[in-house]
């Protein structure tokens, strides 16, 4: 199931540059927030976490200090990214060693770094049922079949493992989609998956009791090209069929004033994100690889 006809080469391109997306990192930070709240409903103690196209790495750190004995590992599949985060945590780490070499022995323990991997998050380089918390933040709508990713996600996966992910939803951009509109009859924007499609696809991958949930957010601009320039921060247009080559100034200017016209009487432009969140674990086999089910018998307790 196509989420998009999506370029991946385009996707890997568009997020090559760490500074092309670090303007809206503070999104990035707020979804993790909340993804983190509802993690914390979840009683787990995962020895084996994945950061699924975890970007620069922004929420290694706080899954470690969440599960302070497990392996955390990081995978994204731009190379600049993740040197660019590992960068900021070395200095970071810096800066809090000089403070700490100040104090008693006992605080001097110093925190895990993350095992950081360049790759697909969709043909995943791990061995079959060793992971035990998948997390992807913004992530799983730059892939085009997101039918496959579930099934890779849930082959590492081990039994009664947890996946939890964050992506945007079908009202995301809304605006911009309607500018466009009038600008030129190319595609510009995704058209992003809905969250009962999302849920469909992680029963059909094997994955049980999944919980989808949405929330739109407005973000407010003053003027309409602040708004553009979030929008390629976010991650552009990596569409198949999009329009190729540079936009003509009568082009760009046609867009700016359908942006205008949805001023809203505040005097700012709104942008709309649709924020959709899921959660499913990896259930019990009920058959074995070859096929034969599983019958599994619960036996009483002998007296003692």
């Amino acid at each position: 199931m196509l989420s998009s006809p999506i370029d991946l080469q385009q996707v890997r391109r568009l997020f090559s540059d760490p500074q092309r997306s670090a303007g809206t990192d503070f999104l990035r930070r707020e979804i993790a927030g909340r993804m983190r709240e509802k993690l914390e409903l979840v009683k787990i103690q995962p020895a084996c976490v994945l950061d699924a196209g975890c970007g620069a790495g922004a929420d290694l750190p706080e899954l470690q200090r969440s599960y302070p004995d497990a392996l955390v590992i990081g995978l994204d599949a731009s190379l600049a990214m993740l040197r660019s985060g590992e960068q900021a945590r070395g200095s970071a780490r810096q800066v809090l060693g000089r403070f700490l070499s100040r104090l008693t022995p006992a605080a001097l323990r110093p925190e895990p770094a993350p095992a950081l991997i360049s790759g697909d998050f969709a043909n995943l380089p791990l061995a079959a049922r060793s992971v035990d918390l998948i997390w992807s933040n913004l992530a799983l709508h730059w892939h085009p079949q997101p039918h496959a990713l579930f099934a890779e996600w849930r082959r590492v996966l081990r039994t009664e493992g947890l996946l939890m992910f964050s992506c945007f939803g079908p009202d995301t951009l809304t605006e911009v989609r309607a500018a466009f509109a009038e600008a030129d009859p190319f595609p510009h924007t995704l058209q992003f998956v809905d969250m009962h499609d999302f849920g469909d696809m992680l029963i059909e991958n094997g994955f049980s009791t999944p919980v989808m949930d949405m929330e739109k957010l407005t973000l407010t601009y003053e003027h309409p090209q602040a708004l553009l320039e979030d929008v390629r921060a976010l991650g552009g247009n990596p569409l198949d069929n999009r329009l190729r080559g540079l936009t003509g100034r009568v082009r760009y200017q046609r867009l700016l004033d359908a942006l205008e016209k949805q001023r809203r009487p505040d005097g700012r432009l709104h942008l709309t994100i649709e924020v959709v969140y899921g959660h499913a674990f990896k259930p019990v086999p009920s058959k074995t690889d070859a096929g034969e089910a599983i019958i599994r018998f619960d036996l009483p307790r002998k007296p003692r």
